[in-house]
């Protein structure tokens, strides 16, 4: 990957919705040539999927909450492709420490999020330590790696 590809990769984060034509007149190159370098990106795994950003406030979710969630290793697989399937779930990741597993949920309102802690959450089996962390105001959202 050379500069050229990180200033596509830039330009992209900033806007994946740019057509190849604004992109290439944006660096000066053709069309042809940043379609072939996105392709080739994406060939390579470098680039894993165009998304959208959505502020899940906009769209009801007005609880964002972040747990911090041990298991007994032998439960964490099994806890964490059960929470990935949680459409509340936004993220779920493995983490390092004893078995930890950090996951964002977003819901529409606080009863709402009692309810997944309480049913959802404390019904999975393997889970040893929950923590929880309300979001209060984001400063800033990850929208892709500044190259």
């Amino acid at each position: 990957m050379d500069q050229i590809d990180k200033n596509i990769l830039s330009l992209l984060t900033e806007n994946g919705r740019l057509s190849y034509v604004d992109i290439a007149k944006e660096l000066g190159l053709s069309r042809v040539a940043v379609r072939e370098r996105v392709a080739k990106l994406m060939d390579d795994g470098v680039i894993e999927q165009f998304t959208v950003v959505i502020n899940s406030s906009k769209v009801g979710k007005e609880v964002s909450a972040f747990f911090e969630i041990d298991c007994e290793p032998s439960s964490l697989v099994r806890v964490a492709e059960a929470l990935a399937e949680n459409p509340s779930v936004a993220s779920c990741y493995q983490m390092t420490g004893p078995s930890t597993l950090h996951t964002h949920v977003l819901v529409d309102n606080f009863p709402a999020l009692e309810r997944f802690i309480n049913e959802e959450l404390y019904a999975l089996e393997g889970i040893t330590r929950v923590e929880s962390h309300i979001l209060l105001r984001r400063f800033k959202s990850r929208r892709g790696l500044k190259l």
